[in-house]
């Protein structure tokens, strides 16, 4: 944290800035933001952005070494798999908790990461909505590794767009009903990719079509937003039209759906540093612990923290049916670490790796953050809650 810019801008908060902040937002894309939008940045140090980086360069280490196929294969035997997987992910996103370590020192925590997208667009807008309505100090940028707006638009269309001329559509359930949406409309916006429905999606042999104003196009490359956990509680009809996604298709993936399994909290158990919880697999516990209290259970593939077991008892591993695809995590000790006008609120940064052809290697381009004064960090929780939600990071140059 840096105390001086947190100490400003609490001192210049308004209501009505705030509200100036998300009429910005609002006015470009209206009722399109269906999560709550914190009233504050972060502010953190060029030292806190280091250790980020350093923890972050650790885990995509273990991700591009040759016995990572073989090390996350497990990871889909209880899950269709779908066909053409190719190469690594072209994005990753990591979740740093903002914690006390041993020394009670602040630090960062990973948490949880993910071969999928998250809201890479949506953020370039938050920024300027933040830097219009707000004064942000100009040593401070939300970007890393140097990167401007235009070298982040231009390194995220060449990882969503793939090669010239491949038709790419940002393909989504039911896109108009996601929490997400905004961040659906702007990569439109910024990066001229359709947003799709995959109940519009059709397949002539290999290949696979939409339409538009009466007018059959082909689909080359599929940006993925689908999260497969909800098309399990799909009717029927949607579930076959699914379907096709698991069958071979000409289309390449970013990123490729079998991503999510490999690079998730699948691979936490595997990684081993100190600003990483320990993490097991839940069917290789041979005795449970004592000191329950230091620990939750997560079910390996679920999304926005549904289904994390936080104040664990001895009862619930009994419940748990399917222990092989869960893990234990040591609890992270958050640091409530922004101050605000009713007490200080705990935060997680996220995060965008983007692959870099010319190095072949992952960097870190831009944040989100989220803040909360519950138990629960995503933007689904504290909802009556002030100064909590989505935001973004700050770091100094």
């Amino acid at each position: 944290m840096i105390p001086l810019y947190r100490k400003q801008f609490n001192e210049a908060f308004s209501e009505t800035k705030y509200q100036e902040y998300l009429n910005y937002i609002n006015a470009l894309y209206p009722n399109s933001v269906d999560f709550r939008i914190a009233e504050t940045p972060l502010f953190l140090t060029a030292t806190f952005k280091t250790q980020l980086l350093e923890v972050g360069e650790y885990v995509c280490s273990q991700i591009v070494a040759s016995n990572f196929i073989a090390k996350t294969e497990k990871s889909l035997q209880n899950t269709k798999s779908t066909p053409n997987e190719k190469g690594l992910p072209e994005c990753i996103v990591m979740d740093f908790a903002i914690t006390h370590n041993a020394q009670n020192e602040i630090a960062p925590a990973l948490i949880e990461l993910q071969g999928f997208p998250s809201l890479f667009a949506f953020e370039v807008l938050q920024d300027e909505a933040l830097r219009k309505n707000y004064t942000i100090p100009e040593n401070l940028s939300p970007y890393l590794n140097g990167y401007t707006k235009d070298q982040y638009l231009s390194h995220l269309s060449r990882i969503i767009k793939g090669e010239i001329g491949e038709h790419t559509v940002l393909l989504e359930l039911f896109p108009k009903q996601q929490k997400t949406r905004i961040d659906f409309y702007c990569t439109n916006q910024f990066l001229d990719i359709p947003i799709v429905c995959i109940t519009e999606i059709f397949k002539k042999g290999k290949e696979l079509f939409y339409e538009r104003a009466g007018v059959t196009i082909q689909i080359n490359r599929i940006y993925n937003r689908i999260v497969t956990d909800e098309l399990k509680n799909q009717p029927e009809e949607i579930k076959e039209k699914a379907a096709i996604l698991y069958t071979d298709l000409d289309v390449s993936w970013v990123t490729h759906p079998n991503h999510f399994f490999r690079i998730s909290k699948y691979l936490l158990p595997y990684l081993h540093h100190h600003c990483i919880p320990k993490t097991q697999f839940l069917d290789q516990i041979k005795t449970i612990p004592t000191d329950l209290e230091r620990y939750i259970l997560k079910p390996l593939f679920s999304f926005a923290g549904q289904g994390v077991i936080i104040d664990v008892q001895p009862a619930d591993f009994d419940k748990i049916t399917d222990p092989a695809n869960w893990i234990m995590q040591e609890k992270v000790n958050y640091a409530p670490c922004v101050a605000s006008p009713e007490g200080f609120a705990k935060a997680e940064i996220r995060l965008f790796y983007f692959w870099d052809k010319p190095t072949q290697k992952y960097i870190a381009t831009l944040n989100l953050c989220r803040l909360s004064k519950g138990k629960m960090i995503g933007v689904n929780y504290n909802q009556t809650a002030t100064w909590v939600g989505g935001s973004l990071a700050y770091f100094e140059k």
